[in-house]
């Protein structure tokens, strides 16, 4: 079907702010380093935080991708944004460390609804070849809210001496963003096959190539996850920075990341998208080399710097790539590869288990170093590979 283009810039609007919206789940990074010590945790207790929020998209992303068979991707957005909305309601009511655990519970459901379904929601509004440039038009948009959550909770942690000052802020935009989606008619494409169940996702999950990508997936966001938790840690560690100090270092990482969605919305437009990979897999790696041997603060400004860059435009091309495949499954696909953002949840662990057993953030550099080798081997495979077959 062809789509008007001006009226599909149009829909992009609300789509686009949805991703803002999308971005909240990053907050947990800041808030986890701020519920360690407003608790006195441990790291691996403090890293039980993310862990609930990640932990979801392992058990809810297939229900949520048949879910959005029955009541739609629009309708599956709004619900993600209503449930995000009591999840950041909740540390205003009563914070307490059992309450902070529910509502990052409730902010990992509401992400995994919201994941599911926009990414096939942009599909119904632009065309196949650029899809993979409005998937990192949508990251960058993305990244804006991460980048700003650190921000906001130091400036209120250092002003007002509360860091949840940024959970009110965040609730309001969310709210608009339901208002805004919820005033807007998407023509939702009959793209999708009716007989989604849990046997047409094993039959995916036969496909070599939804193996490595889904693999790769959980590489990159528990990469992206783990950054944000450590990055301000090694300004403690290796600095002597305060907590509220240090939340600056997961800013830097997120306004890479961020500007590097944007670039990569713009290169992705002319640069085949498994070149563009490769590249970004390199930069990622020799990044996170680096990072282990960052002792000032120049140093570590520099490797966050490119580390963002790095892994910034990582998830839009490995799930553009399914989509395209996969484009007469495209619910299933997305309900399956966003299982993959458990990365996040299966990463954090081990990086607070082996952090606290050689006592330093070292540990957390260890296990983001085998992510980074896997994306290094995928990178490879689809050089080797470039037309793999889809059995």
């Amino acid at each position: 079907m062809k789509r008007n283009r001006t009226h599909s810039s149009l829909i992009l609007i609300p789509v686009m702010l949805s991703f803002f919206v999308m971005g909240f789940v990053d907050l947990v990074g800041v808030a986890a380093n701020h519920v360690k010590v407003d608790f006195e945790l441990s790291d691996t207790m403090a890293n039980l935080c993310p862990a609930m929020v990640f932990l979801w998209f392992l058990l809810f992303s297939i229900p949520a991708g048949i879910l959005m068979n029955y009541i739609g991707r629009r309708k599956t957005v709004l619900l993600s944004l209503f449930i995000t909305t009591v999840s950041l309601l909740i540390p205003l009511l009563r914070y307490e460390f059992v309450m902070m655990l529910i509502s990052f519970s409730l902010l990992g459901i509401g992400n995994v609804l919201l994941q599911v379904s926009l990414n096939p929601l942009v599909s119904n509004v632009v065309s196949e070849r650029h899809l993979a440039s409005s998937l990192s038009l949508g990251q960058f948009i993305k990244g804006i809210a991460s980048f700003l959550a650190p921000l906001i909770a130091s400036w209120a942690a250092l002003t007002m001496n509360e860091w949840r000052e940024l959970y009110p802020v965040f609730m309001l935009i969310t709210l608009v963003s339901i208002i805004g989606l919820g005033f807007t008619s998407i023509e939702e494409l009959d793209d999708y096959s009716e007989s989604d169940s849990l046997k047409s996702y094993g039959k995916l999950l036969s496909k070599p190539l939804i193996r490595l990508v889904w693999i790769g997936i959980v590489c990159h966001v528990g990469i992206d996850v783990g950054i944000n938790l450590t990055a301000p840690k090694l300004f403690i560690e290796r600095l002597g920075f305060t907590v509220a100090d240090a939340s600056m270092a997961g800013s830097i990482y997120f306004l890479s990341r961020t500007v590097g969605c944007l670039i990569g919305a713009v290169a992705l437009q002319y640069m085949a998208p498994d070149r563009f990979f490769r590249w970004s897999v390199l930069e990622l790696l020799f990044a996170l080399i680096g990072l282990s041997f960052a002792f000032t603060l120049e140093q570590l400004y520099v490797v966050l710097l490119v580390l963002g860059v790095g892994n910034a435009n990582i998830f839009s091309i490995l799930i553009s790539k399914v989509l395209n495949a996969f484009f007469d499954k495209k619910n299933e696909v997305s309900g399956l590869m966003i299982t993959g953002l458990c990365g996040g949840a299966l990463f954090v662990l081990p990086m607070g288990i082996v952090s606290d057993w050689i006592d330093s953030q070292a540990g957390s550099l260890i296990i983001l170093g085998v992510g980074a080798l896997y994306l290094t081997y995928l990178s490879g495979y689809f050089k080797k590979h470039p037309d793999m077959p889809q059995e």
